[in-house]
């Protein structure tokens, strides 16, 4: 590809509205300077002082005593679920969360973890009474259930602060240890108005995503005990997870967490905008609570529509319960195009069907 097709390209990429998730984000120019003036070590040795920067930022942030870096949040949770349970041991998760769902079964593939999938409310909690009757007695037929893993936000939804303290306090008080998959607990916390802190109250580990809403390229951070870090970071070493020279990465996530937190309340405002525009042209919507927009579109209406809305440049992965994300590349200026897209799809009103 030469210089001008690859420029073309390019800005191509940059004018497409891409509503698929927030993982599509592509770094800032302040991002990409921090990153280039990165000072970088070798990580598996603990010599990457801005990775060490970066743990000891986010260890602060939420209060906890130490934390670690991981290329994926995927990993990030195994690698937690797998420091908190044994072989042949138990945790507690909803149905529709991350490390149950959409994850690969990686607990039980490679931590012999069981899990026991609860339904969620709709909230996106599990309702006390459930996890409850789903711990084990302690016998020899039985998995030892050992932790309750919840996510915030899930699917869209901010857990409420008064379920949080109390699921967690229950279980505690079941002998359970608590994790939070936090993939996006700066969204939950921006829509709360809570700090960092008091978002990741009450649980014994969260795994933080710097990859969505925050925009850098990649990378999570788990934060919990000293005790159960250096357990995980074993286990991080085990799943492939020991990066060399990561302070690359390191260095978008400290400027994410600098930059980046507080404008997330600008995506909660994009997608309430959408929201509202697709309903006044005849759609139904599920009112976001953050930066998740659920839309029904009928299945008849799928390939027609996506066509109408790539010749726009709008890409959505559309399903009978289509899911679209705002985030830190789409204006709404974007947002409003997006919106007259869907409005002129020839059968728009057969959508609201």
């Amino acid at each position: 590809m030469d210089g001008q097709a690859l420029r073309h390209s390019q800005r191509a990429i940059t004018e497409l509205v891409d509503l698929r998730s927030d993982t599509v984000t592509r770094p800032t120019a302040g991002m990409r300077a921090a990153m280039a003036a990165a000072e970088v070590g070798d990580d598996v040795y603990g010599d990457d002082p801005t990775v060490n920067r970066l743990q000891a930022v986010a260890a602060e942030k939420f209060g906890f005593e130490s934390a670690l870096f991981f290329p994926t949040g995927t990993q990030s949770n195994l690698a937690a679920l797998m420091a908190h349970c044994g072989r042949g041991d138990e945790y507690l998760v909803g149905q529709e969360a991350h490390t149950y769902k959409y994850e690969q079964g990686g607990a039980a593939v490679l931590g012999s973890i069981q899990p026991q999938p609860l339904e969620n409310d709709s909230c996106g909690g599990i309702p006390l009474h459930r996890i409850a009757a789903a711990i084990k007695p302690a016998d020899i037929h039985f998995a030892r259930t050992r932790l309750l893993a919840l996510e915030n936000t899930i699917s869209g939804r901010v857990l409420p602060r008064e379920y949080q303290r109390e699921s967690t306090e229950f279980a505690h008080s079941k002998g359970l240890a608590t994790h939070l998959d936090g993939a996006r607990i700066f969204n939950a916390a921006v829509k709360l108005s809570i700090s960092a802190r008091e978002a990741a109250s009450g649980f014994d580990s969260v795994s933080v995503c710097l990859s969505k809403g925050l925009g850098a390229p990649a990378g999570s951070i788990l934060v919990a005990s000293k005790s159960l870090i250096e357990d995980a970071r074993r286990w991080r070493k085990a799943l492939g997870g020991g990066m060399r020279q990561a302070g690359v990465l390191a260095a978008a996530g400290l400027y994410a967490l600098e930059h980046h937190v507080a404008r997330l309340a600008e995506d909660h405002d994009n997608a309430e905008h959408l929201a509202q525009g697709l309903q006044a042209a005849g759609l139904r919507v599920v009112a976001p609570q953050t930066n998740v927009v659920y839309v029904d579109i009928p299945a008849q209406e799928i390939e027609a529509l996506s066509e109408h809305l790539g010749r726009r440049g709008i890409v959505a992965a559309l399903a009978p319960r289509t899911r679209l994300v705002t985030h830190l590349d789409l204006s709404r200026a974007k947002i409003d195009a997006a919106v007259r897209a869907f409005r002129e799809f020839p059968r728009c009103a057969a959508l609201a069907q």
